[in-house]
């Protein structure tokens, strides 16, 4: 499945209640200025700006000085204008630069647990337009082994999907010709290589993975660890991956709904690329989660 068959990538999450309380609030506080003017032009105030500079002024702090105050206002403009200014930072910084995700299941591991708190670069592959993801200046492109945020694209038209944000590894770019079977990598006819550990320890949410296969999957430039469940293989696949999409798995490869499964991923679905993590908690906090990973 391919993007002409998938669900919209719009849907209202925090960045989308974000940006509908800095559009109201700022309607409220400029329709206040408008007709009840009440531009403090006290000798306390800022200097005089030019036009431009009072407009940006505002835009970014609903007032036009320093010290204008909104005391005499109703409470709704009062705290339109007071809570703008950190909301439009929060907006930005969640928009443009960097994002947290929880990570809800164990379709990652060992990779990432159930329960850790990761952070997705906004700029690795670009800079978008928050909520409709719009590429605006490309930088560069996602890469075989890169852990990705993604709008899940739901061919299926599910409800209890749409909206979801999914983290998955690429294992195939536009071109590529995958084949996963027996639990073997092969990507444009190249058997992929792997190294054995001893078998998986669970912990917390992944217990129930104690005892599975524990090797490193040495993909190109990116190698990283994967879980194999030991009794039976997971789901293969043979597919050749399309023009503007990627194919996308799981590092635990028996326990991952991912493009063997539903398809490919639009590349304007990809939310940015995961780096770190800076929290852990499920059953507890685990503070030696904090860190980058492969």
């Amino acid at each position: 499945m391919t993007l002409e068959n998938a669900a919209p990538f719009f849907a209202w999450d925090v960045s989308s209640y974000l940006a509908l309380f800095l559009i109201t609030a700022f309607m409220i506080v400029s329709l206040d200025h408008l007709f009840f003017n009440k531009t403090d032009d006290s000798p306390h105030s800022t200097p005089n700006k030019t036009g431009f500079s009072k407009f940006v002024y505002f835009v970014m702090f609903l007032r036009f000085n320093k010290n204008e105050k909104y005391l005499n206002r109703p409470k709704m403009v009062q705290w339109s204008a007071e809570f703008f200014p950190v909301l439009l930072l929060v907006f930005v910084l969640r928009g443009f630069i960097v994002e947290p995700f929880r990570i809800p299941s164990n379709s990652m591991m060992p990779t990432l647990l159930t329960g850790d708190f990761i952070l997705v670069s906004k700029f690795n592959y670009g800079i978008s337009v928050p909520i409709l993801n719009k590429k605006l200046i490309e930088f560069d492109k996602p890469e075989r082994g890169d852990v990705i945020v993604f709008r899940y694209p739901n061919y299926e038209k599910n409800d209890k999907y749409q909206g979801a944000d999914f983290i998955k590894r690429i294992v195939g770019v536009p071109g590529d010709e995958i084949i996963y079977h027996a639990d073997q990598l092969r990507v444009n006819g190249v058997k992929i290589a792997y190294e054995d550990f001893k078998d998986y320890q669970g912990v917390e949410s992944g217990t129930g993975m104690t005892g599975f296969k524990h090797q490193r999957e040495l993909l190109g430039s990116n190698p990283h660890d994967i879980l194999l469940e030991p009794n039976q293989a997971s789901r293969g696949v043979k597919a050749t991956v399309p023009a503007g999409h990627f194919f996308v798995m799981g590092d635990n490869r028996a326990r991952s709904s991912d493009s063997r499964f539903w398809g490919f991923v639009p590349e304007s679905y990809v939310i940015g690329k995961a780096f770190g993590i800076w929290m852990h908690y499920d059953d507890s906090l685990k503070f030696e989660r904090i860190g980058g990973f492969d």
